[in-house]
């Protein structure tokens, strides 16, 4: 009994943080993997270690046994594959490295079906052969140690190809994390039911470590980028990986674009410090109401803001929500201006509304992703926007006609470049 106690303790422990993450993450495919890798991991540690005796005396059962430990290297194999494909490759070829985790699996099965077939040479030739001097001499000890070996090879490989991609610095260190604690688990294999526990427990620290620092890290970025961003990109990329999050959609979403008045003249009469520090405020105030409401600030350039609404999940009552975004972002926008305009330069801001069907996706190379949207109802937006004056929102016809707000004032058709057609255009009185 005593030899099972530190066994169950190291499986007490790896099933322990896999509940952690799990409870913590669910909605993450890399999370559920992590997790049922470590629980995986646990069970297998449970059911073969401390009881070598009883092993011996029912080979048959051993085999058996085995397939946990498999079970366990698919699944950390498995979490290094879904890893991969949340990090943009660029113009690089991931179809190799993701095959080879693939085989990396494929042997782990063969580790469970040699075990099956040959339980007693496996006991002999292999577990715990590190108190065998003439253990690597046995052909036993190389037929079960081959195929774990590979199945290392190929994560390790992975790994390395992985990093190859420049990935940021969360990523990076819960990959460099697994990629230490490898070698630990796969020698408790081998080793001497003294030292396996020793070496099992080493390995969940290193990845307990590296696994809580990743939440650290992409904590702090999280709630940074949250003051400007919707969190939907994020949790859409977290939820369905990078290769499903960067398939184009053609999405009906509305467009809302700001931009200051007078901020041309203003920023050459005013120090580069000053200019920053009212972008910085305006930019934080209209980051502010996008996320209230559950927009997504797409650009910002210079004075001008593009925020989307209904992208990238679709939102039934987008040209709603894009109204309501308009009209509160006129408001902290005419706040902002109040503060900084001065007696000689005076600043103003003023709002476009759009909507119609525009094609969205994530675009980006080996090391940076934009999330963005291309379809007439930007560049109409932004035109819209243009011929705004200080305190005025203009909106197009099917934002009136899918909004039914019959508050908003009918104007003139308006003369639109790259429009053929003079566009119907509505405006949002001031309260």
């Amino acid at each position: 009994m005593e030899a099972l106690i530190p066994q169950v303790l190291v499986s007490l422990v790896a099933l322990g943080m896999a509940l952690a993450f799990i409870s913590a993450d669910r909605e993450s495919p890399t999370s559920r993997a992590l997790a049922a890798t470590l629980a995986l991991i646990g069970i297998s540690i449970f059911l073969n270690g401390g009881n070598h005796a009883f092993v011996s005396a029912h080979p048959t059962l051993g085999g058996w046994l085995a397939i946990p430990e498999s079970a366990a290297i698919i699944g950390v194999l498995e979490w290094l594959l879904r890893v991969r494909r949340t990090i943009p490759a660029g113009a690089l070829d991931t179809r190799g490295g993701d095959h080879m985790l693939r085989l990396g699996q494929l042997s782990a099965v063969l580790y469970s079906v040699f075990a099956i077939a040959a339980p007693e040479l496996r006991i002999r030739d292999f577990q715990f052969a590190a108190g065998s001097a003439d253990s690597l001499s046995r052909s036993g000890f190389w037929l079960f140690a081959g195929p774990i070996l590979f199945s290392g090879l190929t994560g390790l490989i992975s790994i390395l190809l992985l990093l190859r991609r420049q990935p940021d610095r969360p990523e990076r260190v819960r990959v460099v994390a697994v990629a230490v604690s490898m070698p630990l688990f796969m020698s408790s294999f081998v080793l001497t039911e003294p030292a396996a526990p020793i070496a099992l427990l080493v390995g969940e620290m290193i990845m307990l470590i590296g696994a809580t620092q990743y939440h650290v890290l992409q904590g702090q970025r999280g709630q940074f980028m949250s003051r400007f961003l919707s969190t939907q990109v994020a949790d859409l990329v977290r939820r369905r990986g990078m290769k499903q999050a960067m398939e184009q959609n053609f999405l009906e979403i509305s467009v809302v674009v700001c931009d200051l008045r007078g901020f041309t003249a203003y920023a050459q009469a005013h120090p580069s410090s000053r200019v920053i520090e009212v972008l910085r405020d305006y930019y934080d105030a209209v980051g502010v109401v996008v996320a209230e409401f559950g927009g997504t600030i797409k650009d910002y350039a210079g004075d001008g803001i593009l925020i989307l609404v209904g992208a990238p999940l679709p939102l039934a009552d987008h040209a709603a929500i894009g109204l309501g975004i308009a009209h509160r972002v006129r408001e902290v926008g005419a706040e902002v201006t109040r503060r900084w305009s001065s007696a000689e330069h005076r600043l103003g801001i003023g709002v476009g509304v759009a909507s119609g069907f525009v094609t969205v996706g994530i675009i980006g190379g080996a090391t940076r992703l934009e999330y963005t949207a291309v379809g007439p109802a930007v560049n109409l937006a932004s035109r819209l926007c243009e011929q705004a004056v200080d305190r005025e929102i203009l909106i197009d016809g099917r934002t009136q006609e899918l909004a039914r707000d019959a508050g908003l004032e009918s104007r003139a058709p308006l003369i639109v470049k790259g429009y053929a057609e003079p566009v119907s255009l509505y405006a949002l009185p001031a309260a």
